[in-house]
């Protein structure tokens, strides 16, 4: 992912004229002020992470035990809810692309765009280019065809291949940015058209008022900050476990808890070196480079692989992804009883709650780097650029791998009959030629992108727990920093995956009711904008249709005054104006006429 650091470093001023907030608005007495974190924000959401980190470590068997009640509990009575939520989030953001706020800019109405169109595009990519998509490219699609979604089961192998990439990409493309663009879009208007913090509860000020300024935006921030350190911790924790089982696939070293443990230690502490060094630069040229090495491994496999057959796969999976998107947006498996909540909480579920989690993350990114695009523009390069990328990086590895399952049954299996998710990617790679090369490359793309999202996920929660701070302290960094890595051990230990996936679920249920506060209150701020320069439009029409009335009127008067008037000298033009506005005046000022 590109650093966070390299997005907008400043506020403007905002629309109306008002200067920058650097940390907290300027009419707000108890503003936090710069270099100190917000304490009502930031220890009630450390103390409630740190306190879920002891009771993992020292009442293990209980708290999996909780989290597995649950995860069964939330599924079963909310898992309509998500579905329904995020639905919901794509015609908000397919609506906001299309209407009438379109063209408002976010940013003052002369702000040109921060970044050019392809270097705007390429820092969206890098998004959501990730651990996740390294660790679910492969492993998804082969995971849905060797164990099909429930009711799919007896369908033919062609079926099973073509509802596997139909399915993911469903869970990572338009449904996971929309979710993006309605945090997005509600940061980057609060933060560039109105000068506010970086912090969520100002993308509510249009629906909450001043309230935002009380406990009640406290409470937003910490649920804010609490769901981006679990999210980013997931994926991290997704992120170890691959290292982990590559390692072990490589006869390096064994893999297991103790190993994935030292992994998260190691690469956290890299990830706060970074920051007590102040590497920013570094960093960047880190995650720049790391971008590369994935698309050189991408074009590797594309290559190497079934290359015809991979394009036309892709071609035809986005075809039937399109066909079936209203389908498979509202399936709940709800015929299928006990499995299909099983499978939802496995898959669509989890991810609709993992990427909720994110939003905050992604969203504050996105945000920093949109001054002055349009609306219209910032929806549809975020719903669409990241979502066609996504489906060639699927398209290539779970295309791959699933032609290496369909001409060769059993090969990306684990021997039980089900797929080991952490080394299907090993698995693959290790069917090319210089394999164990691919495999290290891997490895590498994995540590990178763990050690760049541990880097701008702590400064992300920092600024949130800052008040907004665009340069939080880094004593603070460091802090978060350290608790994500904690929050990623104890969620290894709690379970691995399954914790992994139950956490991002119950994570998501609170802040999905921010997040539809969010989208009311950016429909509310674009519509009075909106009314407002529909008035300002009136005006001077009205202002413009009135003096072209008088020009006329004038000038034919002028054109006939020795007719009317033989016995008088034509008044100037400009003084015939003059008196007519001065008569105006003299009449609207008269108290009795």
């Amino acid at each position: 992912m590109t650093s966070i650091e390299d997005a907008a470093p400043s506020q403007p001023a905002d629309a109306d004229g008002a200067g920058a907030r650097g940390t907290g608005d300027a009419h707000d007495p108890d503003a936090p002020r710069s270099g100190r974190p917000h304490p009502a924000v930031f220890y009630p959401a450390a103390g409630l992470i740190l306190l879920f980190v002891l009771a993992t470590v020292m009442f293990t068997d209980t708290v999996t035990g909780v989290m597995s009640t649950l995860q069964s509990d939330v599924i079963g009575v909310f898992g309509w809810y998500y579905i329904i939520i995020v639905v919901a989030f794509v015609v908000f953001s397919l609506w906001m692309g299309v209407s009438r706020f379109g063209d408002i800019v976010l940013g003052k109405d002369d702000d040109e765009p921060l970044f050019r169109l392809p270097v705007w595009f390429a820092m969206l990519f890098a998004t959501g280019m990730g651990i996740g998509l390294v660790y679910w490219g492969v492993a998804e699609p082969v995971s849905l065809y060797v164990s099909p979604k429930p009711g799919l089961e007896g369908s033919s192998d062609a079926v099973l291949a073509q509802s596997a990439m139909a399915q993911s990409y469903l869970h990572w493309g338009i449904h996971a940015w929309a979710i993006y663009v309605v945090a997005g879009l509600a940061l980057a208007y609060a933060i560039h058209r109105k000068g506010r913090p970086v912090s969520i509860r100002w993308a509510l000020e249009p629906l909450l008022g001043n309230r935002v300024k009380g406990w009640l935006g406290d409470v937003i921030d910490v649920i804010a900050v609490v769901g981006t350190v679990f999210g980013v911790a997931t994926s991290l924790g997704f992120g170890v476990l691959q290292i982990a089982a590559g390692l072990g696939y490589l006869d390096v070293v064994d893999a297991g808890l103790p190993l994935e443990i030292g992994l998260v230690a190691a690469i956290t502490a890299i990830a706060t070196m970074s920051v007590v060094s102040g590497l920013g630069k570094g960093i960047k040229w880190l995650s720049n480079g790391n971008m590369i090495l994935a698309g050189v491994v991408m074009v590797v496999v594309l290559v190497l692989g079934p290359t015809l057959f991979l394009m036309r796969e892709w071609v035809q999976s986005i075809g039937y992804y399109l066909q079936s998107f209203i389908r498979l947006s509202f399936d709940t498996t709800a015929f299928q009883g006990e499995a299909g909540l099983d499978w939802q909480s496995s898959w669509t579920i989890f991810y609709w709650g993992w990427w909720i989690s994110w939003a905050p993350f992604v969203g504050v990114f996105i945000a920093r780097i949109s001054r002055g695009r349009t609306v219209r523009e910032f929806v549809m390069g975020t719903l669409f650029v990241p979502t066609i990328v996504t489906t060639l990086w699927f398209a290539v590895f779970g295309g791959a791998g699933l032609s290496q399952e369909m001409a060769s049954p059993g090969s990306m299996q684990d021997g039980a009959g089900g797929v080991d998710q952490n080394t299907a990617l090993f698995q693959l790679l290790d069917t090319f030629p210089a394999g164990a090369v691919l495999s290290v490359a891997a490895i590498v793309l994995i540590v990178v992108f763990f050690v760049t999202s541990s880097d701008s996920g702590s400064l992300v929660v920092d600024m949130l727990a800052s008040g907004g701070n665009p340069n939080p302290p880094t004593w603070s960094r460091i802090f978060w920093a350290v608790v994500e890595g904690l929050v990623a051990i104890a969620l290894l230990v709690a379970g691995g995956l399954q914790a992994l996936q139950t956490v991002a679920i119950l994570i998501a249920l609170p802040f999905s009711v921010i997040m539809i506060g969010m989208a009311v209150a950016t429909v509310r701020a674009l519509s009075a904008e909106h009314a407002a320069l529909m008035r300002s439009e009136r005006r001077q029409a009205r202002a413009a249709l009135t003096d072209q009335v008088t020009t006329r009127v004038t000038e034919s008067i002028s054109e006939q005054w020795e007719e009317l008037y033989p016995d008088r000298p034509r008044q100037p033009r400009h003084e015939a104006q003059h008196g007519s506005r001065a008569r105006r005046r003299t009449r609207d000022d008269d108290p009795v006429g």
